[in-house]
């Protein structure tokens, strides 16, 4: 196996996951079988453990390589320990992405050393405080809404939110092919009126911005799809997060409830099977893989603990499509032409370039 460098390089740690590395290799493999040569596939991680799960796999692995690292942070340490594990299969696989210049790194590890190693090795894109972990809601549109920040920074400013927008109208708009994509401010109600002072001064940056700023949303917006992005910090964020995980396992439970209870629910639970697997599926964390840490100056997706196969396999591929999309280089221009300076980019004011995100909505622009 040999390794080849170029844009089309996802490196994956296959360490410090929950349920061992096998699954972890085996997503890698099946995404590397649905790129083929458009994929060059890093594994990393103790050699003597990855190479006999892929002497047993009856796979193509001429664009499969492995790195080796020789420890793992385990997850109930903190970051700050797990930055200092510098021969882990995190810290080896961030190297191995800097050194590259280019590619993307893909990990269901320790979320926190994963966040505090990709600060340190690759640093920030300029013009960007903070980064921010983004994930993908579903709605009732069928389209899933951007979500951010979502666990990287649980005590936020205001210009760290407005940073966050521009974030993810880029991605947005990148990955839905959107031009100028709603963007919403999470608080506790739609009028300007409502919020803490974190919402009000970060709602006056964002009104003053060139991004289509729609105004508050409420907790309920966020499922509807009334807007395309949903900013908040990571405290909340987080917070979101881990509720929706909960759905689907609730949903699931409920529903099992509710057919054994007599012979018509089994029968109608047949004939609801094909749309009771797509809920299931709209649900299921695996369909997005991971979340992408963005303004990280590098592709880095962070991966659920538990990840499966299909997890891992859909998060190289959102990882393919954030390397071969240009999205670290969209954020940087972005920030760059239009959200630099003492006004935040309100010099022109109105002025939609076409680029699918700078934009700015007029006073009765409805969601």
């Amino acid at each position: 196996m040999t390794e080849t460098a170029g844009k089309n390089t996802v490196i994956l740690d296959v360490m410090g996951a929950d349920n061992g590395p096998e699954s972890i290799i085996e997503g890698g493999l099946d995404a590397s079988l649905r790129l083929g040569d458009l994929l060059n596939l890093i594994l990393v991680g103790r050699e003597d453990v990855i190479q006999p799960i892929l002497d047993k796999k009856s796979v193509d692995l001429k664009n499969v390589s492995i790195v080796n690292a020789d420890s793992e942070v385990p997850m109930g340490i903190s970051a700050t320990e797990g930055v200092r594990m510098r021969d882990s299969s995190i810290a080896v696989g961030l190297k191995k992405l800097k050194s590259l210049g280019t590619g993307a790194f893909v990990s269901p590890g320790n979320t926190g050393a994963v966040m505090a190693t990709s600060l340190l090795t690759l640093g920030r894109i300029k013009g960007v405080s903070r980064p921010a972990i983004t994930s993908l809601f579903p709605t009732s549109t069928g389209r899933p809404i951007v979500v951010l920040d979502v666990g990287a920074n649980v005590d936020c400013k205001p210009q760290h939110l407005s940073q966050f927008a521009v974030m993810g109208a880029v991605y947005c708009s990148v990955i839905f092919d959107l031009e100028a994509p709603r963007v919403g401010l999470i608080s506790i109600g739609e009028e300007r009126s409502k919020g803490n002072e974190l919402i009000f001064n970060a709602s006056n940056l964002l009104q003053d911005s060139k991004i289509n700023f729609v105004g508050n949303i409420e907790g309920r917006d966020i499922l509807s799809g009334s807007v395309d992005v949903a900013v908040t910090d990571g405290f909340i964020g987080n917070i979101l997060l881990k509720f929706a995980e909960s759905i689907k396992p609730m949903l699931v439970s409920s529903m099992q409830r509710q057919i054994q209870t007599n012979i018509f629910s089994r029968a109608g639970a047949m004939l609801l099977l094909p749309f009771l697997k797509r809920m299931k599926k709209t649900f299921d964390y695996a369909e997005s893989g991971g979340a992408p840490l963005l303004g990280i100056n590098g592709n880095v997706i962070i991966c659920h603990g538990s990840s499966n196969a299909r997890a891992i396999c859909n998060a190289i591929l959102a990882a393919y499509e954030m390397t071969s999309k240009g999205i670290r280089n969209r954020i940087h221009d972005e920030l760059l032409n239009n959200h630099f300076g003492k006004n935040n980019g309100s010099e022109s004011k109105g002025k939609n370039t076409g680029n699918g995100v700078v934009y700015t909505s007029s006073s009765n622009d409805k969601r």
